[in-house]
């Protein structure tokens, strides 16, 4: 039985900050073919993760906020957004269900915040993510303002 502590959740956040991405992952499934993902996911304020969906092959993906706070949005084909939540425990709002091939991304709104997040394997980087060509990619300099535009926009 792998278990879900402070300590492990406190060293995530601790890794995290200190990622150059500013997020961290940690694995609960045995390798990268199995069939069902699940991992903890400790995800700083400013880590941008670009939208985009899970198709060809397709995949669910769930998330549930253990600490912190996320908002989580999706988007229709042209980038506009089609629903959101602020996830939170705190606020009673726990956690989102994402069906494929819908266009989504996670963002972190406050420090130490970490999901557990599900999702359908395998995982092959090739076919893992169909990035959005709507929004910027990861390490381009307009990603930060876009991210801001969101959660200011948002929330």
């Amino acid at each position: 039985m792998k278990k879900i502590t402070k300590e492990l959740l406190d060293n995530l956040s601790k890794q995290a900050k200190a990622s150059p991405r500013k997020r961290m992952n940690y694995n609960f499934h045995e390798n990268m073919d199995d069939t069902l993902h699940r991992m903890l996911n400790a995800i700083e304020p400013g880590s941008y993760i670009q939208p985009h969906k899970h198709e060809n092959p397709d995949k669910a993906e769930a998330f549930v906020v253990l600490r912190g706070k996320f908002l989580a949005i999706s988007f229709d084909n042209n980038g506009t957004v089609t629903d959101h939540s602020v996830l939170s425990p705190e606020d009673c709002m726990f956690g989102v269900d994402i069906k494929p091939r819908v266009w989504h991304t996670i963002i972190a709104l406050e420090q130490d915040s970490i999901i557990y997040e599900c999702k359908d394997g395998p995982w092959q980087q090739m076919n893992d993510k169909n990035f959005a060509e709507w929004a910027p990619k990861e390490g381009d300099e307009n990603a930060q303002e876009y991210m801001q535009n969101l959660i200011d926009s948002l929330t």
